[in-house]
């Protein structure tokens, strides 16, 4: 299986549990690793035969910019959610980091993975 993968993919939202959290934006931080064939994409140098990435982070730049989870794992789950199911990828590594959540951490976050691995 080869891996498209999208780094650093900031966005705000509302994110926390505490009542502060939930009256401001903070920005998280996205990193995808996503399970797919390119060899099509690779023979026809096609963008219609690949993931296309920037279709993915204007996807999830809307669902999570609308989105009011308490839980960093909650928006790791359904940003998972989003990308199996709209972009038909069969595996998927995400990782949502909430920076400056901790104090004297420079990031805290959750890493998951979905689906299969061929």
């Amino acid at each position: 299986m080869d891996i498209i993968y999208l780094r650093d993919l900031k966005i705000e939202c509302i994110i926390g549990i505490f009542e502060w959290e939930r009256r401001i934006k903070q920005t998280v931080v996205l990193d995808l690793d996503m399970g797919t064939d390119i060899h099509r994409a690779a023979a026809s140098d096609n963008i219609e035969d690949t993931l296309d990435y920037k279709a993915i982070s204007k996807r999830l730049a809307e669902y999570v910019g609308a989105s009011q989870f308490q839980l960093v794992e909650t928006l790791a789950e359904k940003v998972a959610e989003v990308v199996l199911q709209e972009f038909k990828v069969p595996w998927i590594r995400v990782r949502v980091n909430k920076r400056g959540a901790v104090r004297n951490a420079v990031d805290v976050g959750v890493i998951i993975e979905r689906g299969h691995a061929a």
